[in-house]
């Protein structure tokens, strides 16, 4: 599961997506004088993250609500207002928070020094209760709303005119149609959510568990794998983060050890989380209801693409029958490998904890590709380097790496993105695992892109992974699939860097949540063409490039289980719907009811008795109601590949439109609008469905 991650202040305070000229106002960072303290810098100067402390994170905090306060009181003291006295005047504060606290929750999720890392947890909700008071602020609302009504506001066109009217009805369908004492009432529920919310997503980050395996149990697996996990008793250690648990779920020969480091896997923050995640569905619904809404869904998806649940279970629905015999293929063809292959007492049942080892047999047997074989043509710094030329080439744009960065870690790596001679982005790498660190793989913005009187200021984001470590004897070496996701996560990176949004509000990925992964996901199929492989997937030792007949076994398996990987991707879909749209929290039945209810009905693979995957569904915090996107946006995703496709993967005239439509504008204009603009027609779901091998 990837993803990028906002704070959730883009939630409660970002109400809106749209874009300006020019800012009246200086930044926070020249109005507040704070020697010493890193999260207050010069215009455009880099973070000193060497010199970060545990109080500078609550210095940083008190400082900027103290001055935000201030500055909130001139705003609604305006007598003649305009766009730029108070929409830009908006824009510039709800920026000069999110400078302070995005760098905040990435450090709650990254820093290595737990005193740090938990100070700037609790900053964090300190932070986003403040924003939940600012989203229900009245003076706030009426200085928007009164400016509304102004002849110049009226007079508006394009992306000035979308800010106002999202601003104006993004207050209103948080609570300004309520009276004072329900909108206080209101702010009790977000700021309950938000504490939830926070707890929900570090009981999983903070959640360590593991297998000791003995030898027989790692049989199948990789030298490299058992060395880098064995114990001084001879036994290996198994952690539950993605480089540990998906290879040995392929390669263990070992179906008990594989079956209990699933139940271990699938029980992850169980513990906690289960209660938790109750509490967060019921503070949701209150919520919802308390601003008229029936469901929570129905109010989150009000202003997305997909405005209304009954469009989302319309387009699941019609998923589940477009890829329904494709699933039943794939299961039927597991079966086939599972009888074929192994000496298992049942061949009749694919348990949840056999199909990546039977479909690893099958893609070595059947289609004859080894991932072992694959992974040697994929070290990191290869594909590392292999993105930064298809990725520089296609955009114009040069990447330089900085020498002895300040960083939270020694082993995240800080580029500079170039336009010529001109300097228009920053991004850090943060790709290893190491305890205490964010599980999975996101990109979290740090800086929005944002035109002001100093000049554009840089975007910066730090795209978070967990890949496997190199060690003394090999570099790290990636199996196609993580390439994928580092060609995925880094789309991301490249729709912070390549805004040219005027205002913070609306730009890089400040987009409607369910567009937010096209621009990620396109990128998945650079790491499918040959074309683009041939530039840097070259053998670890030897230098040789990947041949050409591995790759066409590689294409040949690609759609091996794309039926199942659909049906998967449509329960956490469904479950993240029903828990929002169709299930009351206050009732006798659990999280897990529905869970064994929707695993059953949708996929192939039955319910795990004594499991709770749902308790560490990161997603159903930052993207609760929302899951959906991922394929929704895929449609887009695919369809707009389809145009490089047609020009050539590699064709800098397709890159730049690409660029300067998809990337450029972030959310200054409807997505399906940018959407038609550069495909020159409508979208249609021909090439999704052909992706999946329909």
């Amino acid at each position: 599961m990837r993803r990028i991650i906002r704070s959730s202040i883009y939630m409660v305070l970002l109400l809106v997506i749209v874009s300006c000229t020019k800012s009246e106002k200086t930044t926070v960072q020249k109005k507040i004088k704070m020697e010493g303290n890193p999260l207050f810098t010069e215009f455009n100067e880099r973070i000193d993250f060497n010199k970060l402390t545990a109080d500078h994170v609550v210095e940083a905090t008190d400082t900027i609500i103290s001055y935000l306060k201030t500055e909130y009181q001139t705003l609604y003291n305006i007598e003649n207002r305009t766009f730029d006295n108070t929409m830009l005047a908006f824009d510039n504060l709800i920026d000069d928070m999110t400078k302070v606290q995005n760098v905040i929750y990435l450090m709650s999720y990254t820093h290595p020094d737990s005193t740090i890392r938990n100070t700037a947890l609790e900053m964090n909700n300190k932070l986003e209760k403040y924003a939940n008071e600012i989203s229900l602020d009245e003076d706030l609302y009426k200085a928007v709303k009164d400016y509304s009504q102004t002849n110049e506001a009226k007079s508006l066109t394009g992306y000035k005119a979308l800010f106002v009217k999202e601003t104006v009805e993004g207050f209103e369908r948080n609570g300004f149609a309520l009276s004072a004492e329900k909108r206080e009432e209101l702010r009790k529920i977000k700021d309950n959510i938000t504490e939830i919310g926070n707890s929900f997503s570090k009981n999983i980050a903070s959640y360590e568990d593991y297998l000791l395996a003995t030898v027989s149990e790692v049989k199948g697996l990789p030298e490299d794998y058992k060395k880098a996990r064995k114990q001084e008793d001879g036994k290996y250690k198994i952690d539950l983060s993605y480089p540990s648990y998906r290879p040995f779920m392929k390669y263990s020969e070992s179906d008990k050890a594989r079956k209990e480091l699933y139940i271990k896997y699938n029980n992850r923050a169980a513990d906690s989380n289960l209660e938790v995640l109750k509490d967060l569905l019921v503070e949701r619904e209150k919520m919802a209801k308390l601003l008229g809404y029936n469901t929570y869904a129905e109010w989150r998806l009000e202003d997305r693409m997909a405005r209304k649940p009954e469009n989302v279970w319309d387009f699941e629905t019609d998923l589940v029958k477009s890829v329904k015999t494709k699933a039943d293929g794939d299961y039927d063809e597991l079966l086939e490998a599972k009888e074929k292959y192994t000496d298992a007492t049942n061949p009749k049942v694919i348990k949840p904890w056999e199909n990546s080892y039977v479909e690893n047999l099958l893609l070595e047997n059947k289609y004859e590709l080894d991932a072992e074989e694959v992974k040697q043509y994929f070290p990191l710094d290869n594909s590392l380097d292999g993105l930064f030329k298809i990725t520089q080439t296609i955009f114009g744009v040069t990447y330089k790496e900085i020498e002895n960065p300040s960083v939270w870690h020694p082993d995240v790596r800080m580029f500079e993105v170039f336009d010529g001679e001109k300097l228009v982005g920053r991004f850090y790498l943060d790709f290893f695992p190491r305890e205490n660190k964010y599980k999975h793989a996101a990109c979290f913005g740090m800086i929005k892109g944002k035109m002001t009187d100093n000049g554009y200021q840089i975007p910066t984001a730090t795209l978070v992974c967990n890949f496997p470590a190199p060690t003394d004897e090999m570099p790290s070496l990636m199996p196609h699939q993580q390439v994928e996701t580092l060609f995925h996560e880094f789309g991301h990176v490249l729709h912070q860097m390549l805004t040219t949004a005027n205002l913070s509000s609306q730009s890089g990925t400040n987009v409607a949540r369910d567009f937010v992964e096209a621009p990620s996901q396109i990128f998945e199929n650079w790491a499918w063409n040959y074309e683009s492989l041939q530039l840097f997937a070259k053998h670890w030792e030897t230098g040789e490039v990947l041949p050409k007949d591995l790759f066409d076994k590689m294409l040949a398996a690609k759609n091996v289980g794309s039926g199942l990987a659909t049906e998967a991707q449509i329960f956490y879909g469904t479950l993240d719907m029903t828990l929002h749209d169709k299930y009351d929290p206050t009732s006798e039945k659990s999280t897990d009811d529905v869970v064994e209810e929707l695993k059953n009905e949708t996929t192939h693979y039955p319910y795990v008795d004594g499991t709770h995957f749902q308790a560490a569904f990161g997603h159903l915090n930052g993207y609760g109601a929302s899951y959906y996107g991922y394929l929704w946006s895929r449609v887009y995703a695919e369809d707009m590949f389809s145009i490089f496709e047609k020009n050539g993967i590699l064709d800098k005239e397709t890159g730049m439109r690409y660029r300067n439509i998809i990337l450029a504008k972030g959310g200054s204009e409807e997505p399906m609008d940018l959407v038609v603009e550069f495909l020159g027609r409508e979208s249609n779901n021909k090439a999704f469905l052909k992706s999946l091998g329909l």
